[in-house]
């Protein structure tokens, strides 16, 4: 099966490299697709660089949007048969995709999870209001959708490619996550979770979610909910 990677990217210059390179060192069948979010410092020419040296790896460039408005651009460009989001920060690590995708390749699953919160696996030690912000959300998405995530707010996601090309969103910025929840358990998906490590980022280190995106979450979770089905 071929992988196609989505690596959404903003002023990654010190990682992005570091990204591609770990996975290609997987040894899969692979597309790489990475969305430079109107980047101010070299990622777009480190993933140029590797573009020319390498094979099937493209590079789009827009004007800074959001994750969720690079992510949209650069699913009509995913050619294979599961999708990865990869984010270009290194806070998820490639090597675990193998574990990341292996319940799509035994048939039984349309979305796999990387849980950040199920344990099992190396973690940093958050900071405090993310995590309850994270298991609040969760929460509320459970009650809304009828389903157990346990990190529903996770950036390490795989899908059946048609799955992903096939959800309608409409978010720009981190509402992304939540709307991808949202449409997926809407649509009654068969949905894994699997743990995963995390290496998250402080604020200086260049970390960008706010609180204002937990908001934002809560009322793309409402609105997907209550979207009539079409």
């Amino acid at each position: 099966m071929k992988i196609a990677f989505l690596v959404p990217a903003y002023n990654e210059a010190a990682t992005i490299r570091g990204v591609l390179e770990a996975i290609d060192a997987l040894g899969l069948d692979r597309q790489i697709v990475v969305v430079d979010d109107g980047s101010t410092d070299a990622t777009a020419d480190i993933v140029r660089a590797y573009a020319a040296a390498s094979h099937d790896v493209v590079l789009l460039q827009q004007a800074n949007a959001g994750k969720g408005a690079a992510l949209r651009a650069g699913i009509p460009h995913l050619v294979g048969d599961i999708a990865v989001i990869q984010d270009a920060d290194m806070e998820y690590d490639p090597a675990e995709v193998p574990h990341l995708i292996d319940p799509i390749l035994q048939g039984v699953a349309d979305v796999v999870y990387g849980s950040r919160l199920s344990g099992g696996r190396a973690q940093r030690a958050y900071m405090f209001w993310h995590l309850m912000g994270n298991k609040f959300l969760s929460l509320l998405t459970g009650l809304l959708f009828n389903t157990t995530l346990s990190d529903m707010e996770t950036g390490y996601k795989a899908f059946r490619l048609e799955i992903l090309k096939s959800l309608p969103l409409t978010e720009s910025a981190f509402g992304i996550e939540p709307e991808i929840t949202g449409w997926i358990c809407r649509r009654g998906l068969r949905i894994y979770e699997v743990p995963i490590s995390y290496y998250g980022r402080t604020y200086d280190e260049g970390k960008n979610i706010t609180w204002r995106d937990g908001f934002r979450a809560v009322w793309v979770l409402f609105r997907v909910r209550l979207t009539p089905r079409g």
